[in-house]
């Protein structure tokens, strides 16, 4: 049989890994190893399927995987494989075992193992007692309520587990497979924790009829002659020692063979149904003839057992009033003048039925509950007795008190693992003839009996027996006998040893099926320090997983009380029928296309009714037990979520999040986001090299600082091309921006598109970004660092133009300068200032990025400092007074200072700079004419430019190196227009200026062309040379654009203020200028910004995207 599952291939290095990394499950469709086994030429013979030849290695034939597709299975490792490597141990060990075919049916594959798994020891010990102390009719109701859970559940399990094959693991492998790996380790964790919890109980309970009910002899810490807290603590002892040694001999069976286990299963079964058979033959019987089973009662007060022999003060013997042993408890001798309790002398004794029969009409009486504290009296109702206030406190080894104080939620807590065990047909679905017909039809069944059970159980034990009786827990009023015991026909016995072996029984089935269940979980790999456990002994058998159960459990064993252990696994047994619910209901909400159960009778609101009340039992058994539970599963959950492995079983989660996105979309299409919800929705630009590797990293961190995991991030690329033939090197480049995002732990999503050319695609980009209402509103791009070169004139060019389209779409831009020399993720900033020059407003823009950065470790410590500038007709006083009232309305703490900035004279420097650009663009323009207006066009400038200089200074024209010598125009023209550079010595030269900086010690600097032209002059002619020339470049002034004179006015002025300012600051913001509106200014424009920015390390050019970001409201 071709696919079958095994543990191996679901686990961590299994044979069904693919190219992504990942196991996966085994399939007898597409790509499985069966079908790639089979030669080609096999699977289409002839010529009549050479049309899909070539794709047959992907798309085999249909014919060739019938075969498979009708007999696909996924059989557990489980007993069945354990019993045949038993017995193949003598023999040689076959290569490879056949696999029979399963053949259990309804009845015994599902029905009877749920029967055995739901009947267990709260029926026999603890079911009289809760209808005694809740009453028939508090009893019915937790019995009705809980027995709807767990049909809720079925119904819901039937669901899943008719939607396709459910291998081993039952539970666990719902769930995980419904909701995830993250859902399902937390829930199969619990599922695991509950079973093994249940062990222990049934073991206590074994002990508890061991030494109560058969020997209570063989206590070892006696009870006799011990009242009160010192009994109790006897019994609990006693408890532990048996209990931990019946865990260590259960264990060893389980370790030695499971097919022991398997063979006596149906013995044990055999003698729950014995049991419930002769309690109902014990009820049917006292509608015939009640049996003698008497109660002593002083007053209304129940009397053990052991303290009487006679239930009467007095007898007369031969006309001879004689003492009993009831007078020889209450007094101190045996004389008709001893000194007795006073109770005992003021009231009577009289004997009561405790089983009257059904036909008493007792079932009246026991109708309401009668819940006590602990240390109470078992009263009877309707009796009066006399009771002095003032006597002191009787004996507590003379009447029959309550163990533990009792309440409704307790009750419920303690009923609840009598339903329990619905799960143990799913679990043996691999061998199952027809599981999705068997699943349904017998867990059902099975819930539907016992069910049916428990309630008659309720109303016939009220019926029958005494009330007195009922609330006597062990059975000390009569004789020491088990009460459900007393009802049974023919004999108590029947009853006595039926729950025993059913509790040995039961026990052996959790020691057998946790191991295996924590077994799975280990080797699906989701929980990375549990992988030990997956490993077992040469037949699969989980011996570590074993040793880890047995561990676990002996932690119920020393709580030793079954009434302690019981709300326990309540809670994790709860926490798992609720997420059975939950995966159902998700299931038919979403609607998913592989959602196609073969049972129909389910419906989304059964499963939500069936999840409440899971979740409302949890609460109500015990609230803080309910915490501990959802504590444990949600530190599981996490700790999958973090560091478990990833997989991929498409999980209902991954359709809810499909659901919860698309509806969440819809919701941000009905309108733009509120100023308060504003915040910048990023698009990083990032350029990749010849390897597809990131050329800007920092853009990332400074992402990852400015965002801190909030909003929406997209870093996107572009690449040269055409799609069909560089779709790998776009794979590539989205694989190296998704590393780098881990890397600089930016959570967002790359975006890789292939254009024709660069600036198309940066273009694409902006405009497709983002998915309906969440789409970007800010973009982010790196300063074109060398945009002067002539290689680089693309680059600034494509920069330029994202600054206008970026105005065009009304978004925001964030253009860092010098992004190298910005800090990494890992640094911190202990001191300093983040400066904002706040010169235009731009929706508030400049105040937010701050704020938003200091909300990051490496920005924290540094202070924000705003400046704004005043013209000549500001206030600056009353300016400064309104932005400190602006900012303490927005919350924001920062320095305020305002800069006066008067309109002064242009100076002849700011002239000479702007003479300067305009030559240079002149030049940088020329590099897309054609060579014969190239030469024209450059001609034309070296005249102009001759002329200008030979006006200035004809002898330095005399010392220029001519044309001839080897220079070609082109370059002989551009070291001609390398002018005077720098006036004042204060202002420093850009790193990427063509010219260069000489300065000598102490002196002034100096701007020479690059060919040393002014090589050998001194400072003092240097100066001269500055003061000749200032006059004689008049002509030239009067042709510059006197808008581009004020703009480059506007740029030193602000310049010279700020480096005055915020040189030492580890961060400027800056308002960005806009872009000329023609494309003629360019190269202008990029000019502008680089005296504007010059000398400062760090810049954040900020332009705003037309909208009010911040605001003073709440």
């Amino acid at each position: 049989m071709l696919n079958n599952m095994t543990d191996g291939e679901e686990g961590e290095g299994g044979p069904d890994r693919q190219g992504d990394g990942l196991p996966k499950e085994s399939s007898p469709f597409i790509n499985s190893s069966a079908a790639s086994n089979v030669d080609k030429s096999q699977q289409y013979d002839g010529k009549t399927m050479a049309l899909f030849e070539e794709e047959m290695d992907t798309s085999p034939m249909v014919s060739s995987l019938l075969s498979s597709l009708a007999n696909y299975s996924n059989l557990p490792t489980g007993s069945k494989e354990h019993e045949e490597a038993e017995n193949n141990e003598e023999g040689a060990r076959p290569t490879k075992k056949p696999i029979k075919a399963p053949q259990l049916g309804t009845l015994m594959g599902v029905y009877l193992p749920c029967i055995q798994n739901i009947f267990g020891v709260i029926l026999f010990l603890r079911m009289t007692w809760m209808v005694g102390v809740g009453g028939v009719f508090g009893s019915f109701i937790i019995v009705f309520m809980c027995c709807s859970t767990t049909m809720l559940t079925a119904i819901s399990m039937s669901a899943i587990a008719t939607n396709g094959v459910v291998p081993a693991g039952g539970s666990y492998y719902m769930i995980s497979r419904s909701l995830g790996p993250e859902f399902g380790g937390a829930v199969g964790i619990c599922f695991y924790l509950g079973t093994t919890f249940a062990g222990a109980m049934y073991i206590l309970g074994c002990i508890e009829i061991l030494l109560i009910y058969i020997i209570p002899q063989a206590a070892i810490f006696k009870i006799e002659g011990l009242e009160g807290p010192e009994a109790e603590e006897a019994l609990l002892n006693n408890m532990r020692v048996y209990g931990t040694i019946v865990l260590s001999f259960m264990s060893l069976v389980v370790f030695v063979g499971v097919k022991y286990v398997n063979k006596l299963a149906l013995v044990f079964l055999a003698c729950v149904i014995l049991s419930i058979v002769a309690v109902y033959a014990g009820v049917i019987k006292t509608a015939i003839d009640p049996p003698v089973f008497p109660v002593c009662l002083l007053g209304n007060r129940t009397v053990m057992s052991k303290g009487y022999d006679i239930c009467a003060k007095v007898i007369d013997i031969d006309n001879e009033t004689v003492t009993t042993k009831l007078w020889r408890t209450f007094c101190d001798s045996d004389s008709l003048n001893a000194t007795c309790d006073e109770y005992f002398n003021n009231n009577n004794v009289t004997e009561i039925q405790g089983i009257p029969g059904v036909t008493s009409g007792i079932l009246a009486e026991n109708l309401f509950g009668n819940y006590l504290e602990k240390g109470m009296f078992l009263e009877k109702r309707g009796i009066v007795s006399e009771e002095d206030p003032d006597s002191p406190p009787a004996g507590s080894n003379r009447y029959v008190l309550a163990d533990i104080t009792s309440f409704f939620t307790l009750l419920v807590g303690i009923y609840f693992p009598s339903v329990t065990g619905i799960m143990a047909g799913s679990n043996r679905s691999g061998d199952l003839r027809d599981a999705q017909k068997s699943i349904p039809i017998g867990t059902i069944a099975a819930i539907t009996t016992t069910s049916i059970v428990y309630m008659s159980s309720v109303i016939l034990f009220g019926a029958c027996i005494e009330g007195v009786v009922l609330r006597d827990k062990f059975g000390e009023g009569v004789n020491g006998n088990l009460v459900i015991g007393t009802l049974a026909w023919p004999s108590p016995w029947v009853i006595v040893f039926g729950s025993f072996f059913s509790t040995c029984g039961a026990g052996l089935q959790s020691l057998t099926g946790a191991p295996r269940l924590l077994q799975a979980i280990s080797r699906d790999g989701i929980i990375p320090f549990l992988r030990v456990f997956g490993h077992g002994k040469a037949n699969g058998e989980p011996t570590w997983a074993l040793l880890l159960t047995g561990s676990i459990c002996e932690i119920g064993i020393l709580i030793a009380s079954l009434d302690a252990v019981a709300p326990i696994l309540s809670m994790f047994f709860l926490m798992c029928y609720m997420f059975v619910n939950l995966a159902c209901a998700l299931q038919t909400l979403l609607r998913t296309p592989n959602w196609r159960p073969r049972f129909k009778f389910y419906h989304w609101a059964l499963s939500f009714l069936g999840m409440s009340l899971c979740l409302s039992l949890m609460f109500i058994c015990s609230w803080y037990y309910a915490m501990v539970a959802m504590g444990i599963a949600t530190c599981i959950y996490k700790y999958i979520e973090f560091c478990g492995a990833e997989k991929e079983w498409g999980d209902g989660i991954r359709g809810i999040s499909l659901s919860a996105a698309r509806f969440a979309l819809m919701r941000l299409e009905e309108g733009p986001p509120h100023t308060k919800n504003w915040r910048p929705q990023i698009l990083v630009l990032v350029s990749v090299d010849a390897e597809q590797n990131i050329e800007q990293p920092r853009l990332l961190s400074l992402t990852n600082q400015l965002k801190a995991g909030k909003g929406l991030t997209i870093v996107g690329t572009s690449v040269q091309g055409t799609f069909l033939n560089n779709f790998t090197e776009a794979q590539r480049a989205d694989q190296s921006l998704r590393k780098l995002m881990e890397t600089e732990k930016v959570k967002g999503f790359s975006q890789v598109v292939i254009s024709s050319n660069l600036r198309d695609g940066t273009s694409h980009l902006i405009q497709v970004g983002g998915l309906g209402g969440l789409k970007h509103n800010t973009v982010m791009v790196s300063w074109p660092r060398n945009w002067k070169q002539p290689e680089c004139h693309e680059q600034f060019r494509n920069f330029i133009e994202v600054v206008r389209e970026t105005t065009v779409a009304s978004m925001a831009l964030l253009v860092p300068k010098n992004i190298a020399s910005y800090p990494s993720n890992g640094e911190r900033f202990t001191e300093g200032h983040i400066d904002v020059w706040w010169i235009v407003h731009d929706g508030g823009m400049l105040m937010l990025l701050p704020f938003l950065l200091r909300q990051h470790k490496v920005w924290r410590k540094c202070k924000m400092r705003i400046f704004t500038v005043a013209q000549m007709d500001d206030n600056s006083i009353q300016m400064k007074k309104d932005l400190i009232t602006f900012l303490y309305h927005l919350r924001i703490d920062a320095v305020v200072e305002v800069v006066e900035m008067h309109d002064g004279d242009i100076s002849a420097y700011t002239y000479e700079k702007t003479l300067v650009m305009e030559q240079r663009s002149q030049i940088l323009k020329q590099m897309h004419l054609t060579k014969n207006e190239k030469e024209r066009e450059i001609q034309s400038i070296t005249d102009i430019s001759r002329g200008s200089i030979r006006r200035k200074n004809p002898s330095a024209l005399r010392s220029q190196p001519s044309a001839d010598e080897g220079a070609s125009v082109a370059e002989q023209t551009e070291d001609q227009v390398q002018l005077i550079h720098s006036k004042n010595p204060s202002t420093p030269a850009s790193p990427t200026s063509p010219t260069s900086p000489t300065a000598p010690a102490g002196g002034p600097t100096i701007w020479t062309d690059n060919k040393g032209a002014e090589k050998g002059r001194s400072p003092s002619e240097g100066n001269q040379e500055v003061a000749k020339d200032l006059f004689n470049m008049k002509p030239e002034w009067e042709n510059l654009s006197q808008v581009d004179v004020r703009r480059m006015h506007t740029a030193m002025r602000l310049n010279e203020v700020i480096m005055k300012k915020s040189k030492e600051a580890k961060l400027v913001l800056l308002n960005m200028p806009g872009p000329p509106k023609n494309r003629v200014g360019n190269e202008n424009y990029m000019e502008f910004l680089e005296v504007l920015t010059e000398g400062l390390n760090r810049v954040l050019l900020v332009r705003g995207g037309g909208r009010e970001v911040i605001t003073i409201y709440s």
